[in-house]
């Protein structure tokens, strides 16, 4: 960081929610050099990409606020932690824009080459052996997240061999086997889910909660989470609004990475189903990936506990920041890891 992007930071840290004419005139009248406008917009964005500063809605009404200390958040008990929006914020549409800088989304576009490479020198039997592995590795960490407690050798020797582990619960090894039908189904045909629906979701979300006592289709009753304040809606016909919208703002979106993004943190927020939200929105987000031939994330390697702290930090302050770095760092992961 130059002392010139320190000094913008400290007047955002001062200013939280500003905008870029606020900064740009800031800096024209405290900063010792002349700093053009296109100079000052670049720092800004070199601050955003080293998640020091977080950026909220779209063009005039975009605005800049100091990235969160996550240990510090943290430490404060969830009862004690000032909420920017306890309940469903309605405005969240207008500020899910430009989830990756355009720089961001180019370097991401030349690692996935990578990926559509290798992909395409594998033999018919190579292609399916790394599926089948990302498969069993999404499937053991997407319901470790939900405090399943196979192993991922468990996990291997349940997909594999249909062997349940011993002494774990029924629940868990149909957990997994529904993450391996949910895999099974987008890989198969990744077409299906060029453009997103109510429709589809819901399917994935009967697949990955079959034979489990989950209620199917969206929700009639209230759901809390835990670890948060938070409160999804609690109107069914209002939750059916929120996912056409949802759905609305994720077609609208040129590119796969950022669709992906937003289906993962926009399910989790809306929370439309009983149970099974997070899993169906991870599974979600692979579809869409795969449906632009992008490779699709196992999260083998994140952390459940940071995991859910991104999350929980989208729930109560809408900042997807935190999230967004471990979402980033799984699909680079992804392309070193399979394929």
């Amino acid at each position: 960081m130059t002392k010139r992007q320190d000094f913008i930071l400290q007047f955002i840290k001062q200013h939280p929610n500003t905008n870029s004419a606020a900064i740009v005139e800031y800096m024209a009248n405290a900063w010792a050099e002349k700093s053009s406008r296109a100079t000052v917009l670049r720092d800004i964005d070199a601050l955003i990409s080293g998640g020091m500063v977080v950026k909220s809605g779209s063009a005039r009404a975009t605005t800049y606020a100091p990235a969160i200390d996550i240990e510090s958040y943290f430490a404060i008990d969830p009862d004690n932690r000032t909420l920017k929006h306890e309940y469903f914020n309605f405005d969240i549409w207008d500020m899910m824009h430009d989830l990756f800088s355009a720089k961001e989304l180019s370097e991401l576009d030349m690692q996935n080459k990578t990926y559509r490479q290798n992909k395409a020198e594998l033999s018919p039997t190579e292609l399916k052996k790394e599926i089948e592995r990302l498969t069993i590795e999404f499937a053991w960490k997407s319901s470790k997240i939900e405090g399943n407690t196979y192993t991922l050798l468990d996990t291997e020797r349940l997909i594999k061999d249909k062997t349940e582990a011993a002494g774990k619960k029924k629940d868990e090894a149909i957990m997994i086997l529904n993450h391996k039908a949910a895999l099974d189904f987008i890989f198969q045909q990744p077409d299906f889910f060029e453009q997103i629906t109510i429709a589809k979701i819901e399917h994935i979300h009967r697949l990955l909660t079959g034979e489990l006592e989950i209620e199917n289709g969206i929700r009639q009753r209230r759901v809390r989470i835990i670890g948060t304040n938070y409160r999804p809606l609690d109107n069914r016909q209002q939750i059916m609004e929120a996912l056409e919208k949802m759905v609305e703002l994720i077609n609208a979106f040129t590119h796969p990475l950022e669709k992906a993004l937003a289906a993962v943190l926009l399910i989790s927020y809306i929370q439309p189903f009983e149970d099974g939200n997070k899993r169906t929105a991870r599974t979600v987000g692979n579809a869409l990936l795969l449906a632009a031939d992008y490779c699709p994330l196992s999260y083998r390697s994140a952390d459940e506990i940071e995991y859910k702290k991104g999350m929980i930090l989208f729930y109560e302050q809408n900042d997807w920041s935190y999230f967004k770095t471990i979402f980033t760092d799984q699909f680079r992961q992804g392309i070193e890891k399979y394929f």
